[in-house]
């Protein structure tokens, strides 16, 4: 059986160290979103006033838009009770946790009412939260949760993971166009990352659809499917691979909910082998889920098991060495996509 042709690669414009942060793409984006529409407004803890939001990233925006950018009570279920009953009436909220392990205090907000308003009597909740998470940053238990699976198997959410500036800033527009909740996570690793930062045009960029894949590196030996930080670990180790006869496919998810399920059945048929890759902790994470459809969809293309690289079943440890034992590391990714080829 012939396996399918990949998809085209879609690298995205270079990586220019005289280009933008991913932080300040975001920025951009949440300007290009207020700019265009008058009901868009930011609510969030410390966002406005003379601040600017724990990362300084909205400061840029006070200027122009201190109006609409608007400082909340240190209170993560009122933050997102706000947006629900604003999108409800019309507005467009862009919501923002100050760290995305906080939701944990509004989950009833999000699962029970914004997740479900639209089966309930068709309403639409047109409202995004803006979600930084993520490790690599030695900061302990409650700022570097991966919360996206707490949301991943809620029906009525979308959950949005961009992994280069050019990605954020056109995904954020689209966040905000769509009639539904939309969490949108911003990996604060990549935040001031120097190696992913990219040019970007003045004028605002068309909408991204969500729910579209990117293949990053095309290759025939194993396919790595990734997401968030970890897509620029994932292609790191492509180029190690490459070195000794392996090409690796990547495939950058961008979004969780909706899943681009043809893309990822795709590059599974075509190599062969899978490698899924990601922060969040093995037991219960996307992969798990990623790894069922591939095995029930994709079964007679498959010439090894479906592996799964995720963090430790514990809580994310504040120390340097035990963080990075905690993670996965680009080592464990090679040594993984070496014994699925030799399988």
């Amino acid at each position: 059986m012939l396996s399918p042709r990949l998809p085209p690669v879609d690298a995205g414009l270079p990586f220019d160290r005289k280009g933008h942060t991913f932080l300040e793409a975001i920025a951009l984006g949440v300007a290009d979103a207020l700019r265009q529409d008058s009901r868009v407004f930011v609510y969030g803890e410390d966002v406005g006033g003379n601040y600017g939001n724990s990362f300084l990233l909205l400061r840029p925006l006070l200027e122009e838009f201190g109006d609409r950018i608007i400082n909340s009570p240190l209170a993560e279920s009122g933050v997102l009770g706000v947006c629900v009953g604003a999108a409800l009436a019309g507005q467009r909220p862009i919501g923002e946790m100050q760290f995305n392990d906080f939701v944990a205090s509004g989950f009833n907000q999000l699962v029970n009412n914004a997740a479900k308003i639209r089966y309930r009597w068709g309403g639409s909740v047109p409202m995004v939260v803006r979600m930084p998470w993520g490790g690599l940053r030695h900061a302990g238990p409650y700022h570097s949760q991966n919360t996206e699976a707490w949301f991943y198997r809620t029906p009525g959410i979308k959950i949005v993971v961009p992994s280069t500036p050019e990605d954020a800033r056109a995904l954020i527009a689209s966040a905000v166009a769509d009639p539904d909740p939309v969490l949108f996570y911003e990996h604060i690793a990549l935040y001031r990352d120097p190696a992913i930062k990219q040019v970007l045009p003045a004028a605002a960029p068309a909408l991204l659809p969500l729910g579209r894949a990117a293949l990053r590196r095309a290759g025939d030996d194993v396919a790595i499917i990734s997401y968030g930080a970890f897509v620029h670990i994932a292609l790191r180790a492509a180029v190690t691979l490459a070195a000794e006869g392996i090409e690796a496919s990547v495939l950058d998810l961008r979004t969780l909910s909706p899943l681009d399920r043809p893309r990822v059945l795709t590059v599974a048929r075509h190599c062969s082998r899978v490698l899924i890759v990601h922060e969040d902790t093995r037991t219960g994470g996307i992969g798990e889920s990623l790894a069922a459809i591939i095995q029930e969809e994709a079964f007679e293309s498959l010439d090894a098991p479906v592996r799964i690289i995720g963090a430790l079943d514990t809580p994310v440890p504040y120390s340097p060495p035990l963080e990075e034992y905690f993670l996965p590391s680009q080592a464990e990714i090679e040594q993984a996509a070496r014994s699925l080829v030799a399988y």
